[in-house]
């Protein structure tokens, strides 16, 4: 795994006492894609937190992305994400 999505993963784990992360670096698949010429990477995950509990699906992703707010800010051009709680895991 890069320095990237092993800052990416301890964030998640950290900020969001996520029980699961799991992430995949999908910037393979963009190449040529305006982001990719850029630098910033794309990625695909699925985060486990008994944070989102009470959360629409909406509201869980914008917390991801305050959690990821530095690294949305350049290093990051796209994440898709699932989010999930441990219940419905």
């Amino acid at each position: 795994m890069t320095e990237l999505a092993d800052r990416i993963e301890r964030k998640l784990r950290q900020e969001l006492d996520a029980k699961h992360v799991e992430l995949e670096d999908e910037s393979h698949l963009h190449a040529g894609h305006a982001g990719a010429a850029s630098g910033g990477k794309h990625f695909k995950a699925v985060i486990v937190s008994d944070r989102f509990s009470g959360l629409s699906r909406v509201q869980a992703q914008r917390l991801v992305y305050s959690v990821l707010e530095q690294e949305m800010a350049g290093e990051i051009h796209a994440l898709s994400m699932e989010t999930r709680t441990s219940d419905q895991e």
